[in-house]
């Protein structure tokens, strides 16, 4: 039997080309959510996306530090700051979402990550929670009280939005087959499944609502 989606909303985190197979930081298997987020897009009447949305100085990018590479750990502005490779830069073809996902639906997007001395996972602050994206006052205005996670990637920037959406109030759920994880190391995906069920997540399969 299919979930009452009344009040609920499908989010989409972060599907853009340098998150894809052939991205500057692609997860693996990334594009094989796609299919399924677009299934279960038929099945929402209100849907948001994510946007990673960064400029080309931002403080995340290995890059931008000499002698670093992806992977090391520096101080950002006072947080501990994993460096990446250059990805998601404002205008950039990378920054774009996929072209086979369907954003026709969609009510808005919320960007993330242009403040360059700190960096942006959940899709409703950034990791020093100095900034709000707006997209949880969005939601409540709206009358949503159903948050349905997708995206990517499940060990960082789902999971903080997942966690920070049943911090706010949310109903929230974590679609499990519609996100894949970086799994920077091998276990970082299943145990971003843990944290989020201990955090108040429920984890739900694709089926479960669109059959």
């Amino acid at each position: 039997m299919a979930m009452n989606l009344k009040n609920s909303v499908l989010l989409i985190v972060d599907v853009q080309n340098d998150f894809l197979p052939g991205g500057a930081l692609a997860v693996e298997k990334g594009d094989e959510i796609i299919p399924v987020i677009n299934a279960l897009q038929e099945k929402f009447d209100f849907i948001v996306s994510t946007q990673d949305f960064h400029p080309a100085d931002h403080g995340s990018f290995a890059a931008n530090h000499k002698g670093k590479s992806p992977g090391e750990v520096i101080e950002l502005d006072g947080l501990s700051q994993i460096l990446w490779p250059v990805h998601c830069v404002e205008g950039s073809e990378g920054a774009e979402f996929h072209e086979d996902l369907n954003p026709i639906k969609w009510k808005a997007i919320f960007q993330k990550g242009r403040n360059t001395l700190v960096d942006s996972y959940s899709g409703f602050f950034d990791n020093a929670r100095r900034e709000d994206t707006g997209l949880g006052e969005f939601l409540q205005r709206e009358g949503i009280t159903d948050v349905y996670v997708t995206g990517l990637a499940q060990d960082y920037c789902v999971k903080f939005t997942a966690l920070d959406a049943v911090a706010l109030g949310f109903k929230t759920y974590l679609i499990t087959d519609a996100t894949r994880a970086v799994n920077l190391s091998p276990e970082d995906g299943n145990k971003a499944l843990e944290e989020m069920e201990s955090g108040g997540v429920i984890l739900v399969g694709s089926t479960e609502i669109t059959q």
